[in-house]
């Protein structure tokens, strides 16, 4: 079994991992990060994406975040994502129909500042559909 290290995924609404892991893959800024305990210690931004986290023992869960910052440490890493979902509690259809309506909204916008807005809610729902693999 490899070393655990302490890792909590937080985001403004709930603590949605707090456990032992041995590793956890971190989409950061500058491109996808493998943690792994007595890493360097760093502090990233984090880019929406998909967070893999290996949990001591070997059982695997995903987490789909939109943005946030990760503190990284020797004995573990905290990420404070902007919002988070875990992928196992994602309702496909639901989703779908969030994308329909989505870019119904880009193309019904009236001007600059609701098109923009509107385009990034879709690219954030893009971006869950994509790492859910649907």
């Amino acid at each position: 079994m490899a070393a655990a290290m302490k890792f909590e995924l937080v985001s403004p609404e709930r603590l949605l991992v707090s456990a032992e892991v041995e590793q956890v893959v971190i989409p950061g800024s500058e491109g996808d990060m493998t943690v792994l305990v007595n890493h360097a210690p760093v502090l990233t931004s984090v880019r929406p994406g998909l967070v893999k986290v290996r949990k001591a023992g070997g059982a695997e869960e995903g987490y789909v975040v939109f943005g946030g910052f990760a503190d990284i440490t020797a004995q573990g890493c905290t990420l404070l994502a902007e919002s988070a979902v875990r992928t196992a509690d994602i309702d496909r259809a639901e989703l779908e129909k969030r994308l329909a309506d989505a870019r119904e909204d880009v193309a019904d916008a009236r001007d600059a500042a609701a098109k923009a807005k509107a385009q990034t809610h879709l690219d954030h729902l893009t971006t869950l559909a994509a790492a859910i693999g649907r």
